[in-house]
């Protein structure tokens, strides 16, 4: 039987795939390339690697790879020779990348982590990036203390910058260990130079010179760079002079800079290391978290921030004056941290304003957040730049119904992406106007109390989903949660007939400052209404109805800022009728005038007029 006849027998054997008219016989093609890897069968090309001879086909290298195709058609003297010398490529791992080049398959965890790395960095000198990108996620997978500075030198020599950020991760968190690890010492001076820069490099940095030390003594010729390195101000006097100079490795000007740094510079100007956990809360009991002043101080970290009520479930203090002490948490360890979110007291609509200050050694404050000047509620989202931190200092320095500052719950953590700000205030590119964001309706008539920020544009009709005041008396005031930089908004008016109104709108931080949005109260205007003006920061927006072509009421359904609209106009005003509905008919209403609609003639009429301040004073 010829051999064609054979191949053809065999592969009808095979099991066949069809779809839509499509055959497909993948597994076959990889077989059948596969044997020839290594064969002397169809060989136009010997390789040799650490002087053993591997047969391969040009055709098959080339279609492969960019460098072979360079290698072997790319008119250099390897085109036309029959056997080309590799150098300097690992042979056990030659022929697993010949063997990739083959059939597309690598199976690396049965190997030594030395063949791993040679392998990824043939893909890398051949330029297999697949490859290169596949073997650095299996590398991610088998990180160890044993192995790890090896992969951080490779992960460098070959610029694989996701594998260096997790190699980077891996030593902060093990930084203690691999300081005293025997592999440390082999650490390239560039590695361990970017990764002593680090400032999540977090130990003690008298182990950290005791490490550098004895990488030093294996690296004479590198020692100075890796020195300088080590962040002397930040230990204590006693170990600069009883560790570091007796090693003979600073000089003793740099000794005497250190110890002045110690003793005479502010404490947070001092180049500090501390630990980096990602989009994790750290001010907690789990890590040796805990409130140092405040009163009743067991309910701000315990996690619980359902159960409180006017008698239990916060911390708070006393509002003095400019000496007081506010509410202090110390970490369990100094911390990376750029985040803050913490619940105010919130059973009523009660404001308060604070500020934030952090320390390292509660000797010098930096101050963080400053919102002494407005008005906040509940949930608070504060973000900041990048420091590393041990005590954090809440002061409140004003509560709308008495002199107490209550704070129910607090956490604190690093955030990779943080939001635009301006003067430490957020700008979103969000709806900060809603329940979520803690956002709240002050005043105005409405049958349920929030319905204006509820998200809803559709459920509305003459009766209900629609929020609304009396022309000439009152408005529709909103409280964001926070201070944000708006420069949009955007509302729906009541549009289930063809009725128009006139409003304005203000804006202030204080409630008691306003600043005009928009003037519109010779403008008719209808549904939907997009307003771009100059950013500024706002906390109470408050929206004046003037005009009612069908009645004396201001009907309001929606209300967003900033607005999800993509308006370029500086400050527009749009009216588009967005909303067509058609007449209620009398007999659905039961009313013979749809232009008495909605429900009240006047918004004393409404079934529920929203409290301005709760009673809760005893608080």
């Amino acid at each position: 039987m010829s051999s064609s006849h054979q191949y053809l027998k065999a592969s009808s054997s095979k099991s066949v795939t069809t779809r839509l008219g499509d055959i497909e016989h993948l597994s076959q093609l990889s077989e059948h390339l596969s044997s020839l890897c290594l064969s002397h069968e169809y060989s136009d090309v010997t390789l040799v690697v650490e002087g053993q001879k591997l047969y391969a086909h040009k055709v098959i290298l080339a279609a492969r790879s960019d460098y072979f195709r360079a290698l072997l058609y790319g008119g250099l003297k390897e085109s036309t020779q029959s056997e080309i010398i590799l150098p300097d490529a690992p042979l056990n791992a030659f022929k697993i990348l010949l063997k990739y080049i083959y059939t597309g398959h690598m199976f690396l965890m049965t190997l030594k982590e030395d063949v791993i790395l040679d392998t990824l960095g043939l893909a890398h000198q051949y330029g297999f990036e697949e490859l290169e990108f596949a073997i650095s996620d299996i590398l991610k997978q088998l990180l160890a203390l044993r192995n790890v500075c090896a992969i951080l030198d490779t992960a460098h020599l070959y610029g694989l910058d996701k594998l260096i950020d997790v190699c980077h991760t891996f030593l902060d968190k093990h930084a203690n260990e691999i300081l005293l690890h025997e592999t440390f010492i082999a650490l390239s001076q560039t590695s361990l130079v970017d990764l002593l820069q680090r400032d999540s490099f977090f130990a003690p940095e008298v182990e950290i010179f005791r490490g550098v030390c004895n990488w030093c003594k294996a690296n004479e010729d590198h020692s100075d760079l890796a020195m300088k390195c080590v962040r002397l101000p930040l230990m204590n006097v006693a170990d600069l002079l009883s560790v570091v100079r007796p090693a003979g490795l600073v000089k003793p000007d740099c000794l005497l800079d250190a110890i002045a740094d110690r003793t005479n510079c502010r404490t947070n100007s001092l180049p500090h290391r501390g630990q980096l956990v990602v989009d994790e809360n750290v001010a907690c009991p789990r890590t040796g978290s805990k409130v140092v002043i405040g009163e009743l101080s067991e309910y701000l970290l315990d996690g619980d921030y359902y159960s409180y009520d006017m008698d239990k479930g916060y911390t708070r203090h006393a509002i003095n004056g400019p000496a007081d002490q506010g509410i202090i948490v110390k970490l369990g360890v100094p911390s990376i941290i750029n985040h803050i979110r913490m619940l105010l007291w919130d059973r009523d609509i009660r404001s308060y304003s604070y500020y934030v200050e952090v320390s390292m050694e509660q000797k010098d404050w930096v101050r963080v957040v400053d919102y002494s000047q407005y008005c906040c509620r509940s949930w608070q989202y504060l973000y900041f730049n990048t420091r590393v931190v041990q005590f954090i200092r809440i002061v409140g320095t004003h509560n709308t119904v008495n002199k107490v500052f209550h704070l129910v719950t607090f956490e604190c953590m690093y955030k990779q992406k943080i939001p635009k700000m301006l003067n430490d205030i957020i700008c979103p590119n969000y709806n900060v106007a809603t329940l979520e964001k803690s956002a709240v309706v002050i005043e105005g008539v409405s049958r349920a109390r929030n319905a204006l920020l509820n998200g809803d544009t559709k459920q509305y009709d003459w009766d209900s989903g629609y929020t609304c005041h009396q022309l000439g008396s009152g408005a529709i005031l909103i409280q964001l949660g926070q201070p944000y930089i708006i420069s949009s908004l955007r509302l729906l008016l009541w549009d289930c007939d063809d009725r128009s109104y006139s409003y304005y709108i203000e804006s202030s931080v204080n409630i008691w400052e306003w600043e005009m949005v928009v003037d519109n109260t010779r403008e008719s205007c209808k549904s939907w209404q997009v307003i771009k003006f100059p950013p500024r920061p706002v906390v109470f927006i408050r929206i004046v109805g003037t005009h009612n072509t069908a009645n004396e009421v201001f009907h309001c359904v929606h209300f967003e800022c900033p607005s999800g609209e993509d308006n370029q106009n500086c400050v527009v005003t749009v009216s588009v009728t967005n909303k067509n509905k058609e007449l209620i008919n009398s007999s659905a209403s039961g009313n013979d005038e749809s232009t008495n609609a909605p429900f009240a003639e006047t918004a004393t009429e409404a079934e529920e007029v929203m409290p301005v301040v709760g009673n809760s004073s005893r608080l």
